[in-house]
């Protein structure tokens, strides 16, 4: 029988289905006798129960299951003769005038959007270049030799200054009265390197071992500290041991204490540059990538099935939730967190993901099996044992689909960049990396 399909909206349809209350019925009475089987109620043996019996207990929720299981395969039915690509979940409510002995139901839902793509040629992109500077190097090779510093103790008449370790005892008030983590002794902190507040810093610096120094310090408004954020605390401070810091030299030694294959300065220097351009690479791919489908989208039409744009928002309040609860919020999974907020962000991923399966779909782009090994042993590769990442992200079908995903936005940023007009622009590689 053909399926009548009625066009609510854009993309909004309706189908009526009917079931026969024969059929019901009788799976109805098929899954009590199936139950009365292996339930348990006080004064019967195992497998004795009267059927009559399980109905008075479950009948309700047996035909609750029933229904939902046979409309679901109704739909399913409907929807697959009729060649309809169903977007979301569907709406399901009991239909009037049903002919006798059936039950109708009419499900209402959205269908998949037709993506129209304008020609290519007319997509302007930015394509970011960079490359690793020999600053870049030195920076890295600082960075470990802070990493292995050692600290020997400074004279008496020594001030405190940027890169020293300092050992405190200190206690702050609010109106006169403790609060809870203002106060601590032999607490030892990297002077000049952000482990403190700035105002904090500010007053240990330049003082001496065995002095002391009273100063207010204004928490921020944005302060983790709630019962302490925006107000202002007096802080009595007594530094209690100085110790300068000592960088190992760079030489062949320090590139062998780091695992260096070749044990010399210039070895580690390429190993350095090595991951430094891997790195590198990494986040120009993103940034490319990125620029790429944004300007794919905005190149696109289509209507937005409103059904996947709220499952996409419900999914990024959940996820905001177990951020919150991560974090340690209180009462987390209750905290209001409006869906407006997300509502642009669902659309656009709903929106971007519709377009890339489109051009996906239409130019075949799916991943290889190749690609996929590919990008694997790549992310791979800065791992002490690679073979053994390789084989955990194929132990896994859900990570093995993450990177799959990943090829896929290669494959299509590939494919657009080839037609639309490139252009490049030099960014420095401090700023690709968040360091300038």
């Amino acid at each position: 029988m053909a399926i009548e399909v009625q066009t609510l909206d854009k993309l909004e349809r309706k189908i009526t289905l009917t079931l026969p209350v024969e059929v019901i019925e009788k799976e109805v009475k098929s899954r009590l006798q199936n139950l009365a089987r292996r339930v348990k109620v006080d004064g019967f043996r195992p497998g004795k129960v009267p059927v009559n019996i399980v109905a008075q207990r479950y009948g309700y929720s047996v035909q609750y299951e029933v229904m939902n299981d046979k409309v679901g395969e109704a739909f399913q039915a409907a929807t697959v003769e009729a060649q309809l690509r169903v977007a979301g979940q569907p709406s399901i409510s009991q239909a009037e005038g049903a002919p006798e002995g059936q039950v109708a139901f009419d499900a209402v839902f959205e269908v998949y959007p037709e993506v129209t793509i304008k020609d290519l040629a007319g997509i302007e992109v930015e394509k970011t270049v960079s490359a690793v500077n020999e600053e870049a190097i030195g920076k890295t090779i600082d960075l470990l030799r802070k990493q292995r510093r050692t600290f020997a103790q400074r004279s008496q008449d020594s001030k405190a200054e940027n890169g020293d370790r300092v050992t405190i005892n200190f206690e702050g008030k609010i109106d006169g009265e403790p609060f809870e983590g203002g106060r601590a002794e032999n607490f030892q902190f990297l002077l000049g390197e952000g482990q403190m507040l700035p105002a904090f810093e500010e007053a240990v610096n330049g003082m001496k071992p065995g002095e002391s120094k009273t100063f207010p310090l204004p928490f921020p408004e944005d302060y983790h500290g709630k019962e302490v954020a925006g107000k202002t605390a007096d802080f009595m401070v007594t530094l209690t041991k100085l110790e300068a810091a000592n960088l190992p030299e760079v030489t062949d030694e320090f590139a062998k204490s780091l695992g260096v294959k070749d044990a010399t300065v210039d070895a580690l220097k390429a190993e350095i540059r090595q991951n430094l351009e891997r790195e590198l690479e990494s986040r120009l791919l993103l940034r490319q990538r990125q620029a790429t489908l944004q300007a794919l989208v905005e190149h696109a039409e289509l209507d937005l099935p409103q059904a996947m744009v709220k499952a996409e928002t419900a999914r990024m309040v959940d996820q905001a939730r177990a951020d919150l609860k991560q974090r340690g919020i209180k009462d987390a999974d209750t905290a209001p967190i409006p869906e407006d907020l997300f509502k642009p962000q669902a659309e656009q991923r709903v929106r971007m993901g519709l377009v890339v399966a489109e051009v996906v779909k239409s130019q075949g782009l799916h991943a290889t099996p190749e690609q996929l090994r590919a990008r694997v042993e790549s992310m791979a590769a800065s791992y002490e044992k690679p073979e053994e990442v390789v084989k955990w992200y194929y132990a896994d079908m859900s990570r093995l689909a993450e990177i799959e995903g990943l090829v896929i936005e290669a494959n299509v940023t590939e494919y657009v960049l080839g037609k639309a007009k490139v252009t490049e622009k030099t960014v420095a590689f401090e700023e690709i990396m968040g360091q300038g």
